[in-house]
């Protein structure tokens, strides 16, 4: 299995992107992961929120192919603990599932046709958090996951 996460967006912030590559390194012995970034959309001032998440899914769609199984990171998905989130990847490893998408939204989360072509809605958190630390947060919830399966010492209950 492969696992994506597409986002909305660059990183800018230089602790950020060296977390994420700390755990993009890590990941490397479990699992194949790749991030794809979906450049901001420009001239959003005449947009409204409608239009402006459905020009973001527009983008989500080219990189999203028909047999992928998509995940969308967001505040109103089911919570999981960290256990019960290596338990979802593992499942969906035993289920022969090929790529994992999982995907963050822009400002103003997802257009219908996202949540429509999604197969789950997941919560890292009822808080808000920025785009940039939202990525941080998932890798490190992934290598997490992985070590769980693993039964090696990073996670402890």
């Amino acid at each position: 299995m492969k696992i994506t996460l597409i986002a909305i967006g660059k990183t800018d912030d230089a602790y950020i992107i060296e977390g994420i590559g700390k755990y993009l390194n890590r990941l490397k012995h479990y699992i194949k992961f790749e991030i794809k970034i979906i450049p901001d959309l420009k001239k959003t001032k005449n947009l409204s929120q409608d239009e402006q998440k459905a020009k973001e899914a527009e983008l989500f769609f080219k990189h999203i192919n028909s047999t992928d199984e998509v995940i969308v990171l967001d505040e109103r998905g089911v919570e999981l603990s960290s256990m019960h989130f290596a338990d979802l990847l593992n499942k969906k490893m035993i289920g022969s599932v090929p790529n994992l998408v999982f995907l963050i939204g822009g400002p103003y989360g997802f257009d219908n046709s996202i949540y429509q072509r999604a197969h789950y809605k997941l919560s890292l958190s009822r808080m808000t958090f920025s785009h940039q630390m939202i990525r941080l947060f998932f890798a490190e919830q992934v290598y997490r996951a992985f070590t769980i399966l693993k039964g090696e010492p990073y996670h402890h209950e």
